[in-house]
């Protein structure tokens, strides 16, 4: 098969999007040519098959960036016509709207991947387009389709491998993962922790526009105001490659998110058999259906700390067979390699 993928970066060392470079190293391995236009280029390893064409945000020189970056879109698409047959876009589906009807022209099968409630107007248009949307819940696309195929997530099993934490130190640390935002209700999370004895919580992730970084200061002079500075860790962004250490060496994974879809990070903790407790819809429908203790409802703060409290005082032995547990959704229905087998047995 001759693919081409459009995503937002190729950079192995990001700590949002780090992930797909895993993604492109296996969709390498089911392809005949594999064509990557991104919107920034950064560090990466993948296979002599591979060729990753950038529209240009690393570069220094912004002046006039929007039309450069649509003009390299076009002369890519165009350019590389005769090498892919395919075309497979990731979260961007204003890419979408810009080459569908060249796409549709050459006679090209469009797909889009997209994991998320909200439903822009650019989503809207690509829907007309495309001929198969992949989305990783039922939570994760919102809009009215018959074109919509559910695969699950993707992670690799082997890379977030498991920890068995009976003979561990330290059974109260806590740890979130994710983007620093609003939707993300990192504020239920500090009330939580302030309310609980013995504990600390590792925020991983940083602001990424304005808003975010606004609501940051909030989170900053929340803990500052109620003291909390030695139970509370803003760690900053991680690398993908790199976080797999946080994940082995906590002891509750936190998750808050009211997004509605299924967030990746979830499942990352739950391949290295790390508990998780969570009050998204996805996470609660998909995931932890036979498991309430892991349950809580969006922003009861002292259902949280009650949920967390009876884990971490839950025995090791049982929290490592729940761990396993944990682990055994994520390698049988989101692995990364079964995920990138059906979404290229679909263009077949």
């Amino acid at each position: 098969m001759k693919l081409l993928i459009l995503t937002q970066k190729v950079d192995k060392n990001d700590s949002i999007l780090g992930f797909f470079h895993d993604w492109l190293r296996v969709f390498a391995t089911h392809c005949e040519k594999l064509t990557i236009i991104c919107l920034y280029k950064g560090e990466y390893d993948l296979p002599k098959n591979v060729k990753v064409l950038s529209l240009g945000k690393e570069e220094e020189d912004s002046f006039t960036n929007r039309f450069k970056y649509i003009y390299r879109f076009y002369r890519y698409i165009l350019q590389e016509r005769c090498n892919y047959s395919n075309v497979f876009v990731h979260m961007n589906s204003e890419y979408v709207v810009l080459g569908g009807i060249f796409w549709k022209l050459m006679r090209k099968n469009i797909a889009l991947w997209w994991t998320h409630k909200a439903t822009p107007w650019h989503l809207r248009i690509a829907e007309k387009f495309t001929d198969i949307i992949f989305t990783a819940s039922r939570e994760s696309f919102r809009l009215p389709t018959k074109k919509i195929k559910i695969v699950g997530h993707g992670i690799d099993i082997n890379k977030y491998s498991f920890v068995d934490r009976r003979s561990g130190i330290g059974d109260r640390r806590l740890i979130t993962v994710g983007r620093v935002s609003e939707s993300k209700d990192l504020k239920t999370m500090i009330k939580a922790v302030e309310i609980l004895e013995d504990v600390k919580l590792d925020i991983i992730g940083g602001p990424l526009d304005e808003k975010d970084e606004n609501y940051f200061e909030e989170l900053k002079q929340m803990v500052k105001d109620k003291k909390l500075d030695c139970k509370v860790n803003f760690v900053g962004p991680i690398p993908n490659k790199d976080i797999i250490k946080y994940y082995h060496d906590a002891d509750l994974f936190i998750h808050a998110s009211q997004t509605g879809s299924l967030d990746k990070v979830v499942l990352e903790a739950m391949a290295c058999g790390l508990p998780i407790i969570s009050c998204n819809d996805a996470v609660k429908n998909d995931l932890l259906r036979k498991y309430p203790d892991l349950i809580y409802s969006k922003g009861d703060y002292q259902a949280l700390a009650r949920r967390i409290e009876k884990v971490l005082n839950t025995s090791k032995e049982k929290r490592a067979e729940l761990g396993k547990e944990l682990r055994d959704i994520v390698k049988n229905n989101h692995s990364l390699e079964k995920l990138i087998k059906k979404i290229c047995k679909s263009y077949l």
